[in-house]
């Protein structure tokens, strides 16, 4: 199986290293990849509103702790309208507690992710995202 190539990743976090960090994977993964991103909650919930149906993303990765609406707010915001029921969402953050991987899970999250420290698993999340993809509907 290979991977779409026309796959569009929405990335919602406010801390622009990490946007570009996983950006980069992901295109070192997929080169033909496109990505969008917005820097926080509210930014999430304008970009997908003024996105036409085929133009929504294949993916939505959220930030756990963002200003406005953090990742779970905004999981719980998206659940409440079908339009963006069979898009994927994941929550990562630099945070591993229990109560936020719950929390994230419980309100839709496909996959919660940690945020890596080393090029190596940078990588190796680029994929994993990748892989969501790819899972058969």
């Amino acid at each position: 199986m290979t991977e779409p190539v026309n796959t569009h990743i929405l990335i919602a976090d406010d801390d622009s290293e990490d946007q570009e960090m996983l950006i980069d994977a992901l295109a070192e993964q997929l080169p033909a990849i496109r990505t969008s991103s917005v820097w926080n909650g509210q930014e999430v919930l304008s970009y997908l509103a003024d996105c036409a149906d085929d133009a929504l993303p294949d993916i939505i990765v959220l930030d756990y702790k963002m200003p406005i609406f953090n990742g779970v707010e905004v999981l719980q915001r998206l659940a409440r309208d079908i339009r963006y029921s069979d898009i994927p969402k994941l929550v990562w953050s630099t945070s591993n507690e229990q109560k936020y991987i719950t929390q994230s899970l419980e309100n839709g999250a496909v996959v919660f992710l940690t945020k890596p420290n080393d090029q190596a698993s940078l990588k190796d999340i680029a994929r994993k995202i990748l892989a969501i993809r790819l899972r058969p509907e």
